[in-house]
């Protein structure tokens, strides 16, 4: 049984770890062959299977050291029709990957409480087209239409709520807020950013947060910011506004490089994980509602153990 939207422990002032970037982890990192970084695939083999448990194990410590809750989004951020289907697989196979993918992290759910690490499970679906450009072809009746069975199969599965990741325009983002509100499931949106900290395309994010919030009666859960490094975006939150506060979590990259930089980059660049977790919090102030701790493109769990070092002290500190 899926919560409410009210019900989600993050808008009670809950704080969770989330992972790092598992799609450049896998390939990078492990050196696994996932084509077009269609990481739920690797759910389909039992070896792929334990592959996942032992990237998910890493983050028992952190918690725990952190005294934080987890975070587990599903991998399945390309397991979406049109990427499916690159992958060989059609609408059916599609629809029982997202299922399972929602199941596996219940069944790591189990392994974290018995660690004494609580968690929540959340659906994750990415753009339809590429999620570093700007789609400006996107309808609200595209998004729906197409976004539609995984949200569905989300919803079956009894996925806590569903998040959006490195949505390049509004109209997607309205559109898969208007399912998950058709189906009583909350939603989390996430934008990504260029360089300037505006979205691919030049909107600002003040601008696009309002209007999806004035489209779909601000139905969102909250907002995250995905896919950028910090120092990308920490002028534009720092002057604030009500847009500021609807910003409830971070998945930040571990390079300073833009997306067409990384695009065509041959190998990883991890940059410097305490850097990047000082940066991390000095942003923290900025954003007084962040409950969602994590990391996207080049980070790992050693990035996001740092990040948690430096911006969640030890509960077992004493000041």
């Amino acid at each position: 049984m899926q919560m409410s939207r009210h019900e989600l422990p993050q808008l009670t002032g809950k704080m969770f770890v989330t992972d790092g970037g598992i799609e450049t982890h896998m390939i990078f990192n492990l050196g696994q062959d996932v084509p077009d970084m269609s990481v739920y695939l690797l759910n389909m083999s039992a070896a792929g299977r334990e592959l996942m448990r032992d990237y998910y194990r890493a983050y028992i410590p952190i918690c725990r050291k952190a005294g934080q809750a987890f975070l587990f989004d599903t991998n399945t951020w390309r397991a979406n029709p049109d990427w499916g289907f690159r992958a060989g697989l059609d609408l059916a196979a599609l629809r029982r990957a997202n299922i399972e993918a929602v199941a596996f992290c219940r069944q790591m759910q189990v392994e974290f409480a018995a660690a004494g690490v609580d968690s929540i499970v959340s659906g994750v679906l990415g753009p339809r087209r590429d999620a570093w450009q700007h789609d400006r072809l996107m309808t609200v009746e595209e998004s729906l239409s197409y976004h539609g069975m995984q949200v569905e199969a989300f919803a079956e599965a009894g996925a806590d709520y569903v998040s959006a990741y490195t949505l390049t325009n509004v109209p997607e983002a309205v559109g898969i807020a208007r399912l998950a509100r058709r189906l009583d499931l909350p939603v989390v949106l996430s934008f990504t950013l260029e360089t300037d900290g505006n979205l691919p395309g030049g909107k600002p994010l003040e601008v696009a947060i309002n209007e999806v919030d004035a489209a779909t009666g601000d139905y969102p859960a909250y907002y995250m910011i995905n896919c950028v490094h910090p120092i990308h975006f920490a002028a534009t939150v720092r002057h604030g506004g009500r847009w500021v506060d609807r910003i409830g979590g971070l998945r930040v990259n571990a390079s300073m490089k833009s997306h067409a930089e990384l695009d065509n980059s041959p190998e990883l660049d991890i940059g410097d994980a305490t850097d990047l977790a000082q940066r991390y919090a000095r942003l923290l102030p900025l954003l007084p509602n962040i409950r969602v701790i994590g990391g996207c493109c080049g980070t790992d769990h050693r990035h996001i153990g740092a990040i948690c070092s430096t911006c969640l002290p030890s509960p077992h500190q004493h000041h």
